[in-house]
């Protein structure tokens, strides 16, 4: 059962078994940060619990090496119980409450279904001088996209939806942060803060210890670490493309479309690359993965979310070498569809990780520098 603001007393029971046994083993304190959190702690609540599900990467390698876990009697599988917490955190903080429920089940179908909903809407806005506009070719000197979609309403309405997803993003990572009873200026420690953003962004926690992930199989690879980064930094670089086009515009008063060889249309290149090859091979990891370690009921999320970054990537792609074909048009409508479906569904879906566990890096690397509790091993 799932209480109306938290996760199953079952659940947290069964946190609670779990970090008692580790806590009292310690064998795996050298492959992440997770086990010198919990070293901290002699007691666990469903804050702590969070805090510790989120800071875990999900490499796995605690698993392979534990002796307790199945078929020994203790059946101590720390990674998928962490993932379980984690998954019920998602609903926990999500804002407005009401939403939480997009995190259940069917979420690529509802990602789907949203992005199918939104072409619609998108072909039915984009029509100005008729249907056969959609069709026709809009050379860059017609202005090619805006030709069909003014630049004002473009951007007004992914600046609405934008608006309304930091407002539920930020929501969330104050009930985040708060639940771990931590006053909001401890977030503001540089040195924490600097460290954590420096973990973040090489994935520090993704090396297993130092030979990289047991996934998707007990063998320790760098291949989920490498995707991983495929997929961060080409979503960094499309983000980067569309924040120097605006600086081009309303800056510079430079109007799009930009020639091939300019900033952003590198930037929006190379990083669409990226969010092709990333999200293909994590699909790849997936599939091969030990189904012992998969959270079942997280799996549409993740592949939700997987799947949009991937179809945001490649058809921004084929809209670039295409704007100038009388495909644009079609083109367009279902690039911006996938694009809003990956908005809408950002606050409610798998990119809520990208913040909970950064959130918990920064706890982490503050914490670690206070004195140590009592009857630690620090």
């Amino acid at each position: 059962m799932l209480p109306a603001e938290g996760i199953p007393i079952e659940l947290v029971a069964e946190g609670q078994r779990v970090m008692s046994i580790c806590n009292a083993c310690r064998y795996c304190e050298g492959y992440c940060a997770v086990f010198p959190a919990l070293e901290r702690r002699l007691e666990f609540n469903e804050g702590d619990l969070t805090y510790l599900a989120n800071l875990c990467h999900q490499c796995d390698a605690c698993y392979y090496a534990c002796q307790y876990a199945p078929p020994h009697e203790f059946h101590l599988d720390f990674p998928k119980t962490l993932a379980e917490i984690r998954r019920q955190s998602y609903r926990k903080y999500a804002w407005p409450r009401s939403l939480a429920v997009a995190f259940g089940h069917n979420a690529l179908a509802a990602g789907l279904a949203s992005a199918a909903g939104l072409v619609l809407l998108l072909l039915l806005m984009l029509p100005a001088g008729g249907a056969a506009d959609i069709f026709a070719r809009h050379p860059d000197r017609e202005g090619s996209f805006y030709a069909l979609l003014p630049h004002g309403v473009m951007a007004g309405t992914f600046g609405v939806v934008a608006l309304v997803v930091v407002l539920a993003m930020v929501a969330g990572f104050r009930r985040f942060w708060r639940d771990g009873c931590e006053d909001l200026r401890f977030f503001g420690n540089g040195n924490a803060f600097g460290r954590a953003v420096w973990d973040a962004m090489r994935l520090k926690y993704l090396d297993g210890g130092g030979d990289g992930c047991t996934y998707p199989t007990s063998r320790s690879s760098v291949a989920r670490r490498r995707f991983h980064h495929l997929t961060f930094y080409g979503f960094m670089l499309c983000f980067a493309a569309t924040c120097v086009a605006t600086l081009y515009h309303y800056g510079f008063g430079w109007r799009a479309p930009y020639p091939f060889w300019s900033v952003p249309v590198a930037l929006g290149t190379i990083g669409g690359l990226g969010l092709i090859a990333g999200p293909l091979g994590l699909l790849w990891l997936r599939a091969k993965s030990d189904p012992a370690l998969v959270d079942d009921a997280q799996t549409g999320m993740d592949v939700a979310f997987i799947v949009l970054l991937l179809a945001s990537g490649a058809s921004g792609l084929l809209l670039l070498a295409l704007r100038e074909n009388a495909a644009m048009g079609v083109l367009l409508a279902a690039h911006l569809a996938v694009v809003m479906g990956l908005f809408l569904t950002m606050p409610y879906g798998k990119f809520v990780h990208a913040i909970y566990r950064f959130a918990a890096l920064v706890r982490y690397e503050a914490e670690r520098r206070l004195p140590p509790p009592p009857f630690t091993s620090e």
